[in-house]
């Protein structure tokens, strides 16, 4: 498989085949290449935004059990050694990579609380946030409802295949 590149046109996305698609757009949804796969299907795109919106619709209209694998798909914020490169870097952006140990003590924590409640990692569009947006938002999430957080985190996954979509997508729409 070859490299995606860094920067994509619409008119480039509607002309790949399917494992073109999936190969540039698969990582979009974290570790999650079936949404690229679904959302083939509706080609051709006429704008970003609409792209995004069938993702998000095959996404959130996937059977109950991918939809939580896609949620478990997600890193805990800045405790997994290996995650992947947008993520590292969205991380990084947000300062995760420069916690005090306290910090760190406190935000291991929280995920570990957040995730034996939830049963899937806190997530949350971390892009222009900082460490202690991020802390007081893990703070009073973990606190919420099992419906209430299922709802959140994939309005938050929304946020960020968005915001990797249009980082992605080089081309002004009409």
């Amino acid at each position: 498989m070859t490299k995606p590149p860094l920067f994509l046109t619409l008119e480039e996305i509607n002309r790949m085949s399917k494992e073109e698609f999936v190969a540039n757009l698969g990582g979009i949804f974290e570790h999650s290449p079936w949404v690229a796969e679904g959302a083939y299907e509706h080609i051709p795109f006429h704008s970003t935004a609409g792209l995004h919106s069938i993702m998000l619709d095959t996404a959130r209209n996937a059977e109950h059990s991918q939809v939580e694998a896609l949620l478990r798909a997600h890193p805990d914020l800045a405790t997994r050694l290996q995650v992947s490169p947008l993520s590292a870097a969205e991380q990084q952006g947000a300062g995760l990579d420069r916690l005090t140990p306290e910090e760190f003590a406190r935000l291991t924590e929280l995920n570990a609380a957040y995730s034996e409640k939830f049963r899937f990692p806190f997530i949350l569009a971390v892009r222009g946030k900082n460490k202690d947006d991020i802390i007081q938002s893990i703070e009073a999430r973990v606190n919420r409802s099992h419906g209430e957080e299922w709802e959140q985190a994939l309005a938050e996954i929304g946020k960020i295949t968005a915001f990797r979509l249009n980082d992605l997508i080089r081309e002004k729409e009409a």
